[in-house]
């Protein structure tokens, strides 16, 4: 296996401060990943992802295998030089789209077939081929495949589901350590908003012994307060020495409670997708810059950053730029977002460091 290790560092509370260490690169917690799912984070070229901070981004398996291609990438040192990263990447397993494109996909015990949603052929994703894919891919975090429910759902459904990605578990860490493998490889904990099929995910998972955890199934339309509940009872209960990951999450809010409960990765296209949609992150909350009260509002988007994109632009030429629909507009709110949240992650960091993340919270709320 390469060389992959985790160390809590700092603890306040549940909260912890620590680093992954990977051969592409080290990666302190709490982290966000921002989203390259098909090799590009929309809107935002990869040097200014890098120059803003980040140390790994996430891509994923299904959208890579349908384009660029695992030809095109294994000429390559994988998805990272293709992309001009050179810095670790994590790789979703496909898990979320067998919800997402569930009109085009058939389950079985044996995998999941899929109709491409790009022109109609047919693929097949297991636990195993998913594996040698991401080892095509050269991810240095690696899911393994699993069936992420929609919410609302019934118990007996939830439960089914997560005992198919119980044995889909068992089978990707069998064919993870029987092959030689680039990255390390993570678990998923699903069970819904139900606490008893959580418990025995993470009790039937961790005797895999994955080089980390993931919490999935949230962020399918359960709220935030129902979301913040499962990862209050789930989070603890994961393996003290691990890498801990919310998947898919999410607001600003989401993220401070989840990390004030132990949780250290996050992805989610909010920042990038509400960019392009005219939505800036500043403080505590949020604006659209197509409103028209921003018309003649020649103050920079956010007079408290030292961050160029936000003190040099205002709201009103970001506004122009969004009515006459230039790509320029999504480019630089997306990167102020992206600016924001590695800024949130670095603040959390701190406060962990210093021992004062409840202070961060109430000031953060105020």
């Amino acid at each position: 296996m390469a060389e992959f290790n985790f160390k809590v560092i700092k603890k306040d509370g549940y909260a912890r401060k620590g680093l992954i260490e990977t051969k592409r690169g080290n990666i302190k917690t709490p982290a966000f990943m921002p989203i390259a799912t098909q090799g590009a984070v929309k809107f935002t070229p990869i040097e200014f992802i890098e120059q803003i901070g980040y140390e790994l981004t996430l891509s994923n398996t299904y959208h890579l295998l349908l384009r660029p291609g695992l030809e095109r990438l294994s000429s390559v040192d994988g998805i990272s030089e293709f992309m001009g990263w050179n810095k670790p990447v994590l790789t979703d397993s496909g898990g979320f789209q067998v919800m997402s494109l569930s009109k085009l996909r058939k389950i079985s015990e044996e995998g999941v077939k899929f109709q491409s949603h790009i022109d109609g052929a047919s693929h097949f994703l297991t636990p195993e081929n998913v594996i040698d894919y991401q080892n095509i891919i050269k991810s240095d975090i690696q899911m393994v495949l699993d069936e992420c429910i929609q919410y609302p759902e019934t118990y007996e459904n939830v439960k089914k589901s997560m005992e198919l990605s119980l044995r889909w578990a068992e089978r990707s860490r069998n064919h993870y350590n029987k092959n030689k493998i680039y990255g390390a490889q993570f678990g998923i904990i699903q069970g819904g908003v139900f606490e008893d099929l959580r418990e025995i995910s993470i009790s039937e998972t961790v005797n895999f012994d994955f080089e980390g955890y993931a919490i999935g199934g949230l962020a399918v339309g359960e709220g935030h307060e129902k979301m913040i509940e499962v990862v209050d009872y789930t989070a603890p209960q994961l393996p003290e020495d691990k890498v801990r990951y919310l998947m898919g999450v999410g607001k600003p809010k989401d993220i401070i409670e989840a990390v004030y409960r132990g949780v250290d990765i996050f992805d989610c296209v909010i920042p990038t997708r509400e960019g392009r949609h005219g939505i800036a992150y500043i403080g505590s909350s949020s604006i659209n810059l197509k409103n028209s009260k921003f018309e003649s509002d020649l103050t920079p988007l956010d007079e408290g950053s030292d961050y160029f994109v936000s003190k040099k632009y205002s709201k009103s030429y970001l506004n122009h730029l969004l009515k006459i629909k230039d790509p320029l507009g999504p480019m630089l709110i997306s990167l102020h977002n992206l600016n924001y949240y590695f800024n949130l992650m670095v603040d959390l960091g701190t406060s962990i460091d210093e021992g004062r993340l409840d202070i961060f919270r109430e000031d953060f709320y105020k």
